[in-house]
């Protein structure tokens, strides 16, 4: 039974991908200046809390925070409060107040600032993180987990509740999120140091598991924290070591027809882990943004060869490499 069930859920993902329309978030005009306004990707409020962008989000607490339901091989749980999760909702309301000025939506917000803040768990050693206490059977690590995507969540919400509210606590907890990036993953960190540099990780276990979005997003927080704080030595050094290690390692996503999710190398993982269609496009995206920021035309060519490749014959062909990753992954 629990077979078919994953064997359906397969199903309906490829069907929904192959009927969706391109997922491309637009970008936001102002990735520069020292007031942070929209988001670089411009979440939509409706879409996100409907489950249209983060499908696992499936219901709300009293205070309108997103509780997503599990992954489809956790079996001891079946909702979490999810940090990624949960930061792109608030920056999708962020990006509501900004539209309307409303006080409500300012509260609103308000209380995904006040959830980050609430929730890190603060040490001397680790500095501050937010942790997912839920098990990652694919990377093989049974939770909770440290995230540089969750890092760069809590920071993005917390310095737009900073410049909303001028209360220093915000930005000071800001820049303790900034310590687990100098850590490695396996000693509770949320980074791989890696033969290309520095490797900001999404899911972190005890080798490398680099998934690229997830990278690009990590980067995307300390993006915030140069442009509030540029004087910041550690985030600058975190934003361009980063930066530098996409240039190094991103041809390495390049499998000649479509993209790579990760570049997990564990004996335990598929040797080649393909992009979704909505990654494949995430990607674009991403590295569209990426160019804008840095003026690398690498990424900007990646950006172009990933679009080029998105097209129907690539999709058919990525999944069925997906389904075999799939099966090795115990998710099939």
């Amino acid at each position: 039974m629990a077979k078919l069930k994953k064997t359906i859920f397969m199903l309906k993902k490829l069907w929904g991908d192959l009927n969706k329309p391109s997922k491309s978030y637009k970008l936001a005009d102002d990735v520069s200046s020292n007031v942070l306004g929209y988001y670089y990707f411009l979440f939509k409020e409706d879409r996100i809390s409907q489950g249209k962008d983060q499908p696992l989000i499936k219901k709300f607490d009293e205070n309108g925070i997103p509780v997503n339901k599990t992954y489809i091989d956790v079996s001891d749980k079946d909702y979490v409060y999810f940090p990624i999760s949960i930061g792109q909702m608030g920056l999708s309301v962020f990006h509501t107040f900004l539209e309307t000025g409303s006080d409500r939506d300012k509260q609103r917000f308000m209380k995904f600032v006040n959830w980050f803040y609430e929730h890190a768990e603060i040490s001397d050693e680790f500095g501050a993180r937010w942790m997912t206490d839920v098990a990652l059977p694919q990377y093989k690590n049974e939770g909770p987990w440290a995230s540089a995507f969750s890092q760069a969540r809590g920071i993005n919400i917390l310095l737009r509740g900073y410049q909303l509210t001028k209360d220093k606590k915000y930005a000071e907890l800001a820049e303790k999120a900034l310590k687990p990036f100098t850590i490695s993953s396996d000693q509770g960190g949320v980074t791989s140091f890696t033969e290309w540099g520095p490797f900001y990780e999404e899911y972190t276990s005890t080798v490398p598991t680099m998934v690229l979005n997830g990278m690009i997003f990590s980067l995307c927080g300390l993006r915030d924290f140069v442009r509030v704080f540029p004087e910041n030595e550690l985030a600058k050094k975190l934003f361009d070591e980063g930066i530098q290690t996409l240039i190094h390692v991103l041809p390495k996503y390049d499998l000649g027809f479509w993209s790579r999710y990760n570049l997990c190398k564990a004996e335990w993982h598929p040797e080649v882990d393909p992009s979704t269609i909505n990654y494949q496009r995430l990607h674009v995206t991403q590295l569209n943004l990426l160019y804008g920021i840095t003026g690398n035309k690498l990424f900007k060519d990646y950006a172009d060869k990933f679009q080029d490749q998105d097209r129907f014959v690539n999709m058919i062909r990525m999944y069925f490499l997906k389904y075999r990753s799939l099966k090795k992954m115990g998710r099939l």
